[in-house]
């Protein structure tokens, strides 16, 4: 088994996900190489709640450019946990 913090790399925080945290979603940034088991197991460990449903998706890359020389922004992997009834992540402790 993975090591959890290895699967999940960060919380995403935007006005969109704050949103969703009333419905009691959270997003993450995960590895690309992780499932949805893997990223379930490593929240239950982390945070020590339980999760119900795990929807992933792969973030495509943007296309910009700096002066002349044209790039893209990285490609990543987006997990959206919805937790039990009654759990809750603190992400900001006060």
């Amino acid at each position: 088994m993975k090591d959890p913090r290895e699967v999940i790399i960060r919380p995403i925080i935007t006005e969109h996900s704050y949103d969703m945290m009333e419905q009691n979603t959270y997003t993450f940034e995960v590895a690309k190489d992780a499932n949805k088991v893997e990223i379930a197991q490593a929240i239950e460990a982390i945070f020590e709640v339980k999760v119900v449903k795990v929807n992933t998706l792969n973030v495509k890359p943007k296309p910009k450019r700096v002066r002349y020389q044209l790039g893209q922004t990285r490609t990543w992997k987006k997990a959206m946990v919805t937790l039990k009834e009654g759990d809750t992540i603190e992400l900001f402790a006060s």
